[in-house]
């Protein structure tokens, strides 16, 4: 078994951190929900709103990724597989730089979350550099996964599961924690890690 896992928000929540950032350039009100599609849809409404939320987004995947949270259960489910011999590989869609502001690595800020986070630690996730692949395009990504053999791949966006690109040969798990109206073709739904994990306990490795 090979499990390929998307990054940005299927592994890495980003909803406290959203709200938190758009509060401190008062950019919302203080009672908007605390999610990034609260944020998004709140800029997106404003006029020009879409200047401010990608510069937000330069800001929260860049300078203050340090600050994003996992995922409920995300930690324990890559420990679990580290622990059964479950091979992982993580394969996002990320650009080097963002669009708009100050130009820091995306990347970098990536690699530095997961140092902290023990994803490198053998005795806590475990996994090789090697293992983390951050692709500049979507059909790049898919390319990817095809090209790692993943047997099963986990990602959060219907658009990705659905996309003609998509390796036929790969099981599709869908990470829908909000309850999504949209379920892509074929796709197996989690609504959490936990229920991933779960799941990862009853498969062969």
């Amino acid at each position: 078994m090979h499990l390929g896992v998307d990054f940005d928000n299927t592994l890495v929540s980003y909803d406290e951190l959203f709200h938190r950032c758009a509060l401190e350039r008062g950019l919302i009100p203080a009672d908007l929900p605390r999610t990034k599609s609260a944020v998004r849809a709140h800029l997106w409404a404003l006029p020009d709103g879409n200047t401010p939320w990608t510069e937000l987004q330069g800001l929260v995947y860049g300078t203050r990724m340090a600050e994003a949270a996992f995922f409920a259960g995300a930690r324990e489910a890559l420990v679990l597989c580290r622990e059964r011999g479950i091979r992982v590989s993580i394969i996002s869609h990320k650009l080097e730089f963002p669009a708009r502001g100050p130009r820091v690595s995306l990347r970098k800020a990536s690699l530095e979350w997961m140092e902290a986070q023990g994803f490198f630690d053998p005795a806590a996730i475990g996994l090789a550099r090697e293992a983390i692949f951050f692709e500049s395009s979507r059909e790049a990504k898919l390319a990817r996964i095809a090209g790692e053999r993943c047997t099963h791949f986990v990602d959060d966006l219907p658009e990705v599961l659905d996309a003609p690109g998509f390796p036929a040969a790969v099981e599709k798990w869908f990470f829908d924690p909000t309850g999504s109206a949209k379920w892509p073709a074929g796709a197996r739904r989690f609504g959490s890690w936990a229920e991933i994990r779960s799941h990862l306990e009853t498969m062969r490795p």
